[in-house]
């Protein structure tokens, strides 16, 4: 089975940055699309970033520049660097294991990451 445990989220002051990490238990990590979501309250859950298996990235519009996903397939681990913050940054950060060629999708429980003005 896979497992997913996020970690790394807290309350930050706008401008400020933080480090999510999640680590993936099982075999499939290597090989399979990385992804994290975002869930404010009350809105529906939207991808923030993606890494392909390559280490191809991938971004929404309102982090580019600000964001940067990246993987240590090594560790099973996928990271998001978020810089200069922003109060709309709000929300809870999932983690999301995308294995392409079964269609499975495995999520963390969340880390929550607030951002203060």
């Amino acid at each position: 089975q896979v497992q997913l445990a996020e970690s790394g989220g807290g309350l930050v002051q706008a401008g400020g940055s933080l480090r999510l990490s999640c680590a993936a238990s099982g075999s499939i990590f290597s090989i399979a699309t990385m992804g994290w979501y975002r869930q404010a309250p009350g809105k529906q859950r939207e991808l923030v970033a993606i890494i392909t298996s390559g280490g191809t990235p991938n971004y929404a519009d309102s982090v580019k520049g600000r964001f940067t996903i990246s993987r240590e397939n090594a560790k099973n681990t996928v990271y998001l660097q978020m810089n200069n913050l922003k109060p709309e940054d709000t929300a809870v950060y999932y983690c999301n294991l995308d294995h392409r060629y079964t269609g499975s999708h495995y999520w963390g429980k969340g880390t929550l990451v607030t951002v203060s003005s």
